[in-house]
């Protein structure tokens, strides 16, 4: 009897402690993403919980416009689980903030502008590119001080940080050459390529081995090899043909790899579609087609790869391969943005974020 009372007590109390605190999945996703279109959601960042069929949550003030001004173009995001903190950039600027609370912990304007940047793995230095110009500024993410400056004179434009955090790669709207950067001395080392035409959208595996990128007037992708820097394959779409795309300019503009390196999944502009690949072999090869609601310009994975974003604001089971929601605003808008990660936040802090970039999530292959 008393073993019975003692455990009745024990439960008791068990039961009147406070729940575990669960932590939260969020997608975190700036606008305007698409040009300066603030019809596919406003401007801020706009939160989404994804354990709650990504329904809308908050919108974190970024910058305010007058009347009568254009809102800019926000041209990239970036966040680190270990500071918690995301930044974006427009044509002119970056702006940190803190993931949490929605503060802004600094906002800079940069020589020359900025485009898509990058984050350092531990969170401390950006790479930024500047508005398709000469140079990447090398800039402290704790502050928004430029550190030094990279210039490969390629029209800076989209750039990825090695997962190891021991190189930069930089891509430009002028140029064929996928210029590397050393982050210990800030100094091209060596370039990839050249491919085919000027580079757009690219990504990596996660061992910083192959890069596999999208160039002007194709729609598919070429493959390079990161360590010898040359040129693998050309990779073409078959039985969808080239059209006229609204946005971007070139037929595929968006590519990423699945974290398990299994699938790469390719944007087509005029077929409102995404072509996936099977990533498994080399050159990759065509499997499957998925139909999505307007021109896709850009393309991620969710963090465990169960989840692909369409910058049409869809949001695609990578197994099934079927369209699970459709992204809206606290107004109802169709939301699209092309810059969106997702951040994990655990009794009020960050423990993980995403990438921008469908990024491979394998190493030392």
């Amino acid at each position: 009897m008393k073993h019975y009372v003692a455990l009745t007590s024990f439960l008791l109390a068990l039961a009147a402690l406070p729940a575990a605190a669960k932590e939260n999945h969020y997608l975190y996703a700036a606008s305007p993403g698409i040009r300066n279109y603030v019809d596919y959601g406003g401007i801020g960042i706009v939160v989404f919980d994804i354990d709650n069929g990504y329904k809308f949550v908050k919108r974190i003030a970024t910058w305010d416009y007058p009347a009568g001004k254009e809102p800019e173009n926000v041209k990239g995001i970036a966040a680190n689980g270990k500071t918690g903190v995301v930044y974006v950039s427009t044509l002119t600027r970056i702006g940190a903030f803190d993931a949490v609370t929605g503060k802004k912990l600094w906002d800079q304007a940069f020589e020359g502008g900025c485009d898509r940047m990058a984050l350092s793995p531990d969170g401390k230095i950006l790479y930024a590119p500047s508005l398709e110009g000469p140079h990447w500024n090398v800039i402290n993410a704790a502050t928004g001080d430029v550190i030094a400056k990279v210039e490969p004179k390629s029209g800076a434009h989209n750039t990825i940080y090695a997962p190891d955090g021991t190189r930069a790669f930089l891509a430009g709207l002028k140029s064929p050459l996928l210029s590397i950067a050393d982050t210990s001395t800030h100094k091209v080392v060596q370039t990839v390529g050249p491919f085919s035409d000027f580079i757009r959208p690219f990504t990596i595996n996660g061992s910083s081995t192959l890069c596999f990128v999208n160039v002007n007037n194709l729609l598919g992708f070429e493959v390079g090899d990161l360590r010898t820097g040359k040129k693998l394959h050309r990779v073409e779409v078959q039985g969808y043909k080239v059209g006229p795309v609204k946005r971007h300019g070139c037929p595929s503009h968006g590519i990423a790899l699945s974290p398990d390196e299994r699938e790469l999944w390719l944007a087509d502009g005029a077929n409102s579609a995404i072509h996936i690949f099977d990533a498994t072999v080399m050159p990759p090869r065509q499997s499957t087609t998925i139909k999505v609601r307007d021109q896709p310009g850009w393309l991620s994975f969710s963090i465990d790869g169960r989840h692909a974003y369409s910058s049409t604001g869809e949001v695609i089971d990578a197994k099934t391969k079927r369209i699970e929601v459709a992204l809206q605003d606290e107004a109802g808008r169709q939301f699209q943005s092309e810059k969106l990660l997702e951040v994990f936040i655990d009794n009020g802090k960050v423990v993980r974020a995403g990438e921008q970039f469908g990024i491979g999530a394998k190493r030392n292959r």
